[in-house]
């Protein structure tokens, strides 16, 4: 069978070099793709524009593809899989309705309320004017979001009122955001670890992958702005056995219970951002997609078949679905460009050192191929991912594999999984 993938980023990578490894996989196209997809085995770049859906659903008749996974957030909430499923092509992902998770925040959060899914307080505008006068009776540190998808970015930390208005500022004002920036969430600041709940769901049936921790802000020791991740390690001991549990049954049996009271039940990978704090959990946000970077280093230790993983939560069929995988550790660091998160430099050539690591990947994200040469251009360029015989092990060999690639400007953080090693 002919699998198609929808998406560009270090995490598509990631899912079409996981379905390349199934026996009954011949081809995985990537719409996009890029520069890692391109010279990947079994793996073939289409440039289709992923907003064509008539485009994108005539490929998949032409081609027969037997499954469509899409990896990023922007075409699930504008309605691609609501219109391949309509067109009897088996699709991967939640509709357009259940992905306002993550398309809104104000949805989500009153969503967390009527479901008493545990959350931080908050309270949500659409002006500037209103906004402002919120910010002079709450405590600070604050939080503030922008409302929509502002790819990872748009939470904003405000250690004090004149920092809020900095943001209230940049959101409403110089509309840093565009349209994700038309309305805000302000929410208390909540302290803890954060951690990465990510499963496979089906309406009321939900397989929970392996547990992840990544990590947003931009700099060592979780200074600075935050990102759209800069690395990831698997499992994250922070989500003991107990915790599990309570993850299951305080967030993701009421979410997917809340989701089908609502009529728009849930398919797709569901990925709950937690902060725990003394054996307390609140939910931070829903993301209706694999993480990026958690997508790296789980699928590194996934032992079972993606693909059939995938066709079972389409077919409704997960109640009797076995996963499998390795024991090992996983981490995965993030090769940035200079200026990430806020404005970076693009087109720097990439050299290549050879590698001879066992259980490392070297995940494509911001490349492109343009003859035999490899250029960057995106803000987070590659993610350096290894497996080991515990973290500290797959820690030290995902170093080594950053060693290999370099490019002007690049730059990484030298503490991912030190969380996890404490």
């Amino acid at each position: 069978m002919d699998i198609l993938v929808i998406g560009s980023g270090g995490r598509e990578h990631a899912l079409a070099w996981k379905c390349a490894q199934d026996k009954s996989v011949s081809e995985v196209f990537v719409c996009p793709g890029n520069a890692g997809t391109a010279l990947e085995n079994k793996l073939s770049n289409i440039s289709i524009n992923v907003d064509d859906f008539v485009a994108v659903k005539d490929f998949c008749i032409e081609k027969n593809i037997a499954l469509v996974i899409v990896g990023p957030e922007q075409p699930l909430v504008d309605g691609l899989v609501d219109y391949l499923q309509t067109n009897n092509i088996k699709t991967f992902g939640p509709s357009s309705a259940a992905a306002r998770l993550e398309g809104s925040k104000t949805f989500s959060k009153d969503f967390f309320i009527k479901y008493g899914i545990p959350t931080a307080t908050y309270a949500a505008f659409d002006n500037f004017d209103s906004a402002q006068e919120h910010l002079k009776n709450i405590p600070y540190p604050t939080v503030v979001k922008a409302d929509g998808l502002a790819a990872g970015k748009g939470v904003i930390i405000c250690q004090t009122q004149d920092d809020a208005l900095q943001a209230l500022t940049s959101i409403f004002k110089d509309q840093t955001f565009g349209t994700a920036g038309a309305s805000v969430v302000i929410e208390d600041f909540l302290d803890g670890e954060e951690a990465s709940f990510i499963a496979v769901v089906s309406k009321d049936k939900i397989i929970s992958l392996a547990t992840s921790q990544d990590h947003k802000p931009v700099g060592d020791g979780d200074v600075g702005l935050n990102t759209g991740g800069m690395g990831a390690y698997s499992p994250a001991p922070i989500v003991d056995e107990a915790m599990h549990q309570k993850i299951i049954e305080e967030v993701m049996q009421p979410t997917m219970q809340g989701l089908i009271a609502e009529g728009s039940p849930y398919l797709g990978f569901l990925y709950a951002g937690l902060m725990i704090n003394n054996g307390e959990l609140k939910v931070l946000e829903f993301n209706c997609r694999f993480g990026d970077p958690e997508t790296q280093p789980i699928l590194l230790r996934l032992k079972s078949s993606l693909v059939e993983l995938c066709l079972a939560a389409i077919e409704n069929n997960l109640t009797d679905y076995d996963i499998n995988w390795n024991d090992q550790h996983a981490c995965g660091v993030v090769i940035a460009s200079h200026g990430y998160p806020e404005e970076y430099t693009k087109n720097n050539e990439v050299s290549f050192q050879p590698y001879d690591i066992e259980g490392a990947k070297l995940f494509h994200a911001g490349t492109k191929l343009e003859g035999d040469k490899v250029l960057t251009t995106g803000g987070r360029v590659f993610c350096a991912t290894a497996l080991g015989e515990d973290l500290h092990d797959a820690q030290i060999k995902a170093y080594n594999l950053v060693k290999s690639v370099s490019f002007d400007g690049a730059f990484y953080r030298k503490d991912i999984g030190n969380k996890g090693i404490r």
